[in-house]
Order: C-alpha cells, then structure tokens, then sequence
C-alpha cells in the first residue's frame, strides 16, 4: 500500500482469552498455527508510517507548512463515591488550534495487525506531552481507519468518530461511506471502536447492550470497566477521559452509562468510546497519568492519540 491509498458483565482480559483459545485449538490440533497468526504474529502492511504521511498528497493531508500543531492540554485527576464504590478518572481539557493538533501515531511506526507497543512507549517516540490509547485496531481487520489525514484501511464495519480538520467530531457509519469520501470532507483522524456514547449533548440509548466486535475476546464491552473515551465541547474544544478500574478500593471502573454521564456533565456534544480495559491509560508531561488497574500497568496497543511537546 502507498501512502496516498485509502489507506459479559466483566471483561475478560484478550490475553487470557487468547491463552484460552490457543488451549483449545491445540488440544484440537491442527488450528494453533491459525490461532498464532491472527492474534500473535505480526502482520506488517505499511511500515515508517511517519512517512507516509509526510509525503503524502495535499488532497490527502496538509503540508507541515499548513497543519497546525498548537495546542494546550490540562489534565485533572477526579474522583467520585467512597470505598468499594470509589471511581477514580482522569480529565484531559484539549484546546487546539486546529484539528490537526491531535495527531496519531502507531505502535512501531508501522501499521498492520498484531503489532504492539505500550502508549507510554509510543507517546515517548513521537515527543507527546499528552497521549491516550487510541482504538486498538491492529486486533482487527475491519474498520476505515485514518490517521493523520491518511487513510489506511477501507472496510466499514462499525459505528466511527471522525475528527475533522476543522477541529469537530462526528459519529458516523462506516457502512455508509468511504475513507476517500471523508478524507474529502475533511477527516484527520478515524477511530474505529465505539460506541457513540453521546450525542447532541445527550447520553445516547442502548449503549449499555452493544457488541463492538463478535471476534474472540472482544464481546462484551458492558459493566463497570476500565474506559478511555474522547468527546467534544465545541470545535477545536476536546475533552478525554480516562476511567481506571478493577482495582478495588482505588477505582471499581464505570459502566458505559456512567461513563457517557462524565462526558454530558463536562459540556460535551459529542463522545466516542475507545479500547478500554487493560488498555486504558493517559501519558502526560512524560509520564503516566492514570494508574492502569491501579497498579500501573499497561498493556500493549496498536495505537495512540496525542498532542505533541
């Protein structure tokens, strides 16, 4: 691919899924070299991502001359409730320039499946002052996902949040378009996760019910979990948020609801749910913010968003 392509109550932890079904299939026989592939092995498509999008097209993404970077982060440590019931979250207040300021970057610097780094790890490569993990897509192979004004896969599956250069946000359905036609409206950046948890300034209904994915260990996304989620006030106005969780007594984890209640409560008109779990952290001035299952712990990702030093 060239740089201008268009390009259960509590959740299980995809390792120990993962664990679990290469178990199964060995026992079977025959399946654990399929298992390896699709969940271990690195699947490398295009690689010095960075430069891909440095040299890509204007139609594709603005010259460095015109993408402007300026922004400027304040990240505030919340709690709700008390004991067994305490939530400890993590509010990042992103006022940018533009909508170029949020920027992307990939484990490795190379996009594909498989391939991990921890967000702390990435966000130290690329001199982020703040990051937060993105939407882990190296675990699928579907979605539209962009980063930086280029697009890198074209498989519309799910509900996405568009960042537009203008510095909004959008739910949309990736069914319904095409990385190209929203490269052509204006899209910086795609995430491919979800779900929308508020619209129009409002909790949107029956989150508490949807399946991001049907693939092994990644059903459920319900009850109270770890969540990392990006919303937004007002153009160029951002606010994340990053729930810890499973660690009792420190942070029990929000349930979707919950979670979409943080986002209405600060102003946002828009939020989208990222990966979550053992996933969840936020990286700020250089080290991390949040406290990974309570015991600063992260695992590895595909992918992050940050705003750089």
């Amino acid at each position: 691919m060239n740089s201008s392509a268009a390009v259960t109550s509590r959740k299980v932890s995809r390792r120990a899924l993962l664990g679990g079904a290469l178990a199964v299939v060995a026992s079977a026989g025959g399946g654990t070299a399929w298992a390896l592939d699709r969940f271990v092995i690195e699947h490398a498509e295009v690689t010095d991502a960075s430069s891909a999008w440095a040299s890509a097209t204007p139609t594709a993404t603005a010259t460095a001359a015109s993408t402007n970077t300026s922004a400027s982060v304040t990240v505030t440590k919340k709690t709700v409730g008390s004991g067994a019931n305490l939530v400890t979250y993590y509010v990042a207040d992103l006022k940018l320039a533009a909508g170029t300021a949020l920027r992307a970057a990939l484990a490795k610097d190379t996009f594909g499946e498989n391939i991990i780094e921890n967000t702390s790890t990435i966000a130290k490569a690329n001199n982020a002052a703040w990051a937060i993990n993105g939407d882990y897509y190296g675990f699928r192979d579907t979605g539209i996902v962009i980063r930086n004004g280029v697009a890198f896969r074209d498989s519309g599956a799910r509900q996405g949040l568009a960042v537009f250069r203008d510095g909004t946000l959008a739910l949309y359905d990736e069914t319904t378009t095409t990385a190209a036609k929203l490269i052509a409206d204006g899209a910086w950046q795609t995430l491919s996760f979800g779900p929308g948890i508020v619209n129009d300034g409002k909790v949107v209904s029956g989150i508490e019910s949807v399946e991001v994915d049907t693939n092994i260990g990644n059903h459920s996304i319900q009850g109270e979990q770890p969540r990392t989620g990006l919303g937004m006030i007002a153009p160029n106005h951002l606010v994340a948020i990053v729930a810890d969780g499973r660690a009792s007594g420190y942070s029990r984890g929000v349930t979707m609801t919950e979670f979409a209640q943080l986002f209405t409560g600060l102003g946002a008109q828009v939020a989208y749910n990222l990966d979550g779990g053992g996933s969840s952290v936020m990286f700020y001035n250089g080290a991390l913010a949040s406290n990974p299952l309570g015991r600063g712990q992260e695992r590895g990702t595909s992918d992050i968003l940050y705003v750089a030093g």
